[in-house]
């Protein structure tokens, strides 16, 4: 059944078209916005995977060069190899609001997957993909609790604005993107440019009532065309096998959760674990149905513990953040560095300075994009005591890295005023709770190591959330368990004036403007008090560079001059290079950057490009070379490359019979310029200094 309809939000038309393409999808649709089309497909596989114990889904974002009329600049010349990060991202932005609205029970194989069929560079796939996923389960035979909505909300000239292309988001001082349901706001990920917690609430809910049509739409679509729901058997619980493992388990679950180091901690549950199983487990067939009912009953130890008792599983008090150590210079080779430890989650981050070419390039629906800062984060398996194999970055070790890039871009130098390019590596050495957030505190201590002037030092802490019936409990600096088995994981970044990145994923469905409120106040508290921690060992940025970073120096030239840096086929440029181990880079406008690590050798260089592209001044005295004679006068060099002609009336103050009478081939004497014509002809005296 062919299908369309169109919702206004926020002055621009949406539209979501079904049952004309894809149509052996379980459900799709095409969402469109301006000339931007995301084709969104969801299928789930027949078969019912119990076995598996968890939600088999993958969700997979797609942009098509075709869709800008652009043919992929690799050399196959084709859309291969990993994605890109923007589309890792958009991936992400699309799975953590949908995963948990999924019902327990359902075990199916489920895939959605987005594709950018059209792209016009102002309005943004990534929100459209977001709401055409939503759309597509909604109207399949998947089970699905949804609808969801996404949007992209900005700030121009004081007021809010949805979905602001791309030209308005230059503008903005924040691009945040906000999923929601009916009822709550259920994923927040952006960045803004120190704006207050009040400033960032009232965007995220004025998102929430915006965007309250796309869900009627939804809604809508799914009676006309949806199909019949499958049914999922809810999760039975064996009370009886449930009651067995609480009286088994019972004092041995107090020690667990009593346990405050995190590897003890989890070789304690193991061990507890390994003895329910050994007494219960007597045919060998109900060991993974003992395991879970073990795991119910931890979560239910600990959450009890936090929100009936008022004890966190280290003994901190709710708005209390862990003990913190920070040391700069760590690293005695790197431009700069810092080694951030937060209780027992530690982040070794190391700056480094380049030039122009060492930026990163990436090839973009828009066209090519020079990115002057990155910030790259790993996360090996030794910080968390594990073993395995090393892979390349994961999709969330990209989203973590790009959370505190976006974190630390708002406190950035201008280009014009520091030139590098700079690129931070956050080494998570150990794990246990928000390394995302440590990445963040070492990369601002890094950076002012290195001697970037970075506007103001940046901190981030992650908040989490406990709720059960009407009692809520907002936990400040989070430990990995009270990620796991709490509600909500919210990250805040900012400065002491403001927020500049923030992320939040929940569990449950979805949070309030009070229980945010709350969230993003106790987590200013925490961020100052880690900036207050972050000062004692650095409190400002470095006069002067580091030692091993290169030093930057910049010299303007005549633009006619270029051609004789660059030389033919670039041979001078390059015997610079090689010549003062230098990186040297020249713009249309006459600007010569030079990079090099060798200071005297940087002021030589400089002194050499001047010599080369100097011109000569009317009135000015030179040391030169006779490099020809002639019958009429002698010609000398006054620079390397640059001639002049002092005529024989302009040897001597008295006659001169001959040129060789005065000088010869080789001597250096001393010249003034008396005239450079229009066509750059020099004409030199001796006679005028005698």
């Amino acid at each position: 059944m062919h299908k369309k309809v169109e919702v206004e939000i926020g002055g621009k038309s949406i539209s979501f078209e079904t049952g004309k393409i894809a149509r052996q999808a379980s459900g799709s649709v095409v969402v469109r916005c301006g000339e931007t089309m995301v084709l969104v497909t969801a299928v789930a596989s027949k078969e019912h995977k119990p076995e598996l114990g968890f939600l088999p889904l993958t969700i997979e974002y797609q942009e098509k060069m075709s869709s800008v009329g652009r043919i992929p600049g690799n050399y196959f010349r084709r859309e291969i190899g990993r994605p890109s990060d923007q589309e890792v991202l958009t991936c992400r932005i699309i799975d953590r609001p949908l995963r948990p609205l999924f019902p327990k029970g359902y075990f199916s194989e489920t895939q959605v997957i987005a594709t950018v069929l059209s792209a016009d560079q102002q309005n943004d796939p990534d929100v459209l993909a977001l709401t055409g996923a939503s759309c597509a389960l909604s109207i399949s035979d998947i089970p699905f609790g949804g609808p969801v909505a996404g949007a992209r909300v900005g700030h121009i000239d004081g007021e809010f604005v949805i979905n602001p292309t791309k030209d308005e988001l230059t503008e903005s001082r924040m691009d945040i993107i906000v999923a929601c349901t009916r009822k709550a706001v259920v994923m927040v990920e952006g960045m803004a440019d120190a704006m207050s917690e009040e400033e960032i609430l009232s965007g995220i809910f004025y998102a929430h009532e915006q965007l309250q049509p796309m869900l009627d739409l939804q809604d809508d679509l799914r009676g006309e065309c949806g199909r019949e729901k499958r049914v999922v058997e809810p999760i039975q619980v064996d009370e009886e096998l449930m009651a067995r493992v609480v009286e088994i388990a019972g004092a041995g679950m107090k020690e667990v959760i009593a346990t405050s180091d995190k590897l003890d901690r989890g070789r304690c549950y193991d061990a507890l674990k390994k003895t329910v199983v050994a007494e219960l487990n007597t045919d060998g067939e109900r060991g993974r149905e003992i395991g879970d009912c073990l795991s119910s009953y931890k979560k239910k130890v600990m959450r009890d513990q936090i929100v009936v008792d008022g004890t966190r599983l280290d003994g901190r008090t709710f708005d209390q953040v862990r003990p913190i150590n920070t040391e700069v210079s760590y690293l005695p080779r790197t431009h700069g560095s810092a080694l951030f430890t937060r209780g027992e989650t530690q982040a070794l981050v190391v700056a480094t300075l380049g030039s122009e070419r060492d930026q990163q390039r990436i090839e973009t629906l828009a066209g090519e994009d020079n990115r002057r800062f990155m910030l790259h984060y790993n996360f090996p398996p030794y910080c968390v005591g594990e073993a395995r194999f090393l892979r390349g970055p994961s999709r969330r070790d990209v989203g973590h890295g790009t959370l505190a890039m976006r974190g630390l871009s708002a406190v950035l130098p201008n280009q014009e005023d520091f030139p590098y390019t700079i690129r931070l590596v956050s080494e998570i050495l150990e794990s246990n709770g928000s390394s995302s957030m440590a990445s963040v505190c070492g990369g601002s201590m890094a950076m002012m190591d290195a001697g970037v002037p970075i506007k103001t030092p940046v901190s981030g802490v992650a908040m989490g959330l406990i709720k059960q019936d009407d009692k809520v409990v907002i936990l400040t600096d989070i430990l990995g368990d009270e990620d796991h088995l709490g509600d909500m994981d919210f990250k805040i970044v900012g400065t002491k004036d403001g927020i500049t990145a923030l992320q939040m994923d929940i569990k449950i469905d979805g949070v309030d403007r009070d229980i945010m409120s709350q969230a993003l106040a106790q987590a200013k508290d925490g961020r100052l008090h880690i900036l207050g921690e972050m000062s004692k060992g650095i409190t400002e940025s470095r006069d002067e560079i580091s030692d091993n970073a290169p030093k930057y120096f910049m010299h303007n030239i005549n633009p006619d001059k270029i051609r004789d840096i660059i030389g033919p086929g670039g041979k001078i440029i390059k015997e610079l290079s090689a010549e003062y181990d230098a990186k040297i880079e020249v713009d249309d406008s006459g600007l010569v950057k030079m990079f090099t690590h060798n200071g005297e050798k940087a002021s030589a260089l400089v002194e050499r490009i001047k010599s080369i592209t100097a011109e000569a001044e009317v009135g000015a005295v030179y040391k030169g070379i006779v490099k020809t004679i002639k019958d009429f006068g002698a010609f000398v060099e006054i620079f390397p490359g640059t001639d002049g002609l002092v005529h024989i009336s302009e040897l001597d103050t008295k006659r001169v019979e001959k040129v060789t009478d005065i000088v010869k081939e080789g001597d250096e004497i001393e010249v003034k310029v008396l005239e450079v014509d229009g066509r750059g002809r020099i004409r030199l005296s001796r006679k005028a200094l005698l």
